[in-house]
């Protein structure tokens, strides 16, 4: 049972619940009960934050900026009820429960008795502050789970101003920020490529005929046809063999797989390089599947990692951990080197041009024409062109 104190005649209320360290206070002024935490564990020092905060809520109910507003727990609960039916539950049900986890074990514990106006870029930042002092796991967080935090945060707020209890959104960038490194994601460069699948099918050969034979050929398929369509993971795991089709491009004359993927960004399609049909075709041969069965029931994760690891392929040069993800990487690296459209990439792989030359063009060395950036003006005059030869000539040009 929650311990309770009166003070201030009765008008203050201090409380403690059972599974609480610090002590609560509240009070009900402009229309509304008013709570808020003192972040006390001793009685005393509560009080006195109970006091304090009275007579400051008092001041600014007798100034008129004390308002009956909504407060950011209801805000949080609104937009939780919301969510799925807004979305039509689309959105992935592990990103949905990682919003309710964030707001009922961080946001909502530091903002949730505050009104909405009260939400300030100031609060936020002693918001972030105090994620970063305390931890339940004694270390701080990672900046990406205080920036997922944020955007959980900023959801809710739009939600208040859906509805007219907001009449803006305060600013929520960090401040003091400096530019970050923009990084490219780690891939396999065209040796080291060659270096995995060489690896795989050794492993196919090393296990000819004993225990782990059908999973080394799996994954030695799962290499080649991943590196050869930009296939994310997760659609690789829910492809079934109903949704590869083998074709002849009309453009091309070359025999490729046409695949209905299922991911992330819905259904959409994807054309492979030539390299992926041999890979596909020894699957089908291999596991003689119905056509609603997975192509990759398995998990490959270990023996990838192993082979990574004997390799010396798990990180590359910067220090960036290569994943299955990596080979969606180097599909996408290797079509840029060898002069593919950007944005047809961009529709094939379900993704941006923003991202891919973000992440991976910058990086491309092929991605730079010489000739556009080695221009050299031609002088207009004969006497010019002479004096041009010369400083060509001093340089020893």
């Amino acid at each position: 049972m929650a311990e309770k104190h009166s003070i201030l005649g009765g008008k203050v209320h201090l409380y403690r619940r059972e599974n609480s360290k610090y002590w609560q206070c509240s009070v009900y002024m402009a229309g509304k009960n008013r709570r808020v935490s003192t972040h006390e564990e001793g009685l005393a020092k509560a009080k006195d934050f109970a006091e304090d905060w009275y007579f400051d809520l008092r001041d600014r109910q007798r100034g008129g900026s004390l308002k009956n507003e909504k407060t950011f727990r209801q805000a949080a609960e609104k937009y939780l009820d919301g969510y799925d039916v807004v979305t039509g539950g689309t959105r992935n049900r592990v990103y949905v429960a990682g919003n309710e986890r964030r707001l009922r074990l961080y946001l909502l514990p530091f903002l949730g008795d505050l009104g909405l106006s009260e939400v300030t870029s100031g609060k936020v930042q002693e918001y972030r502050v105090m994620r970063q002092q305390t931890s339940l796991t004694g270390k701080p967080p990672a900046r990406n789970t205080i920036h997922q935090e944020i955007v959980t945060l900023r959801q809710v707020l739009k939600t208040a101003i859906r509805h007219g209890w907001l009449s803006h959104l305060p600013d929520l960038s960090t401040p003091y920020r400096t530019a970050e490194k923009i990084s490219h994601r780690a891939w396999f460069s065209p040796e080291e490529y060659k270096k995995l699948y060489q690896a795989t099918r050794k492993r196919v050969e090393d296990h000819q005929g004993k225990r782990w034979q059908s999973e080394a050929e799996q994954l030695h398929d799962y290499v080649l046809l991943m590196a050869n369509t930009g296939l994310r993971p997760d659609e690789a795991n829910r492809l079934q063999y109903r949704d590869v089709e083998i074709a002849t491009d009309d453009e091309t004359d070359e025999t490729i797989l046409i695949i209905e993927v299922r991911g992330k960004r819905g259904v959409g399609y994807c054309k492979s390089t030539p390299g992926a049909v041999i890979p596909f075709e020894r699957l089908v041969k291999r596991n003689r599947p119905e056509p609603t069965d997975p192509i990759f029931p398995g998990n490959h994760t270990g023996m990838f990692n192993n082979i990574l690891a004997e390799q010396g392929l798990k990180f590359d040069r910067e220090g960036n951990r290569r994943t299955g993800y990596s080979l969606r990487h180097t599909y996408i690296s290797l079509r840029l080197m060898e002069g593919a459209d950007i944005y047809q990439i961009a529709k094939n792989c379900r993704t941006s041009v923003e991202m891919i030359e973000k992440y991976y063009a910058s990086h491309i060395k092929t991605s730079i024409s010489a000739a556009a950036v080695n221009v050299r003006k031609k002088p207009k005059s004969k006497k010019a062109q002479e004096e041009h030869e010369q400083r060509n000539a001093h340089r020893g040009l």
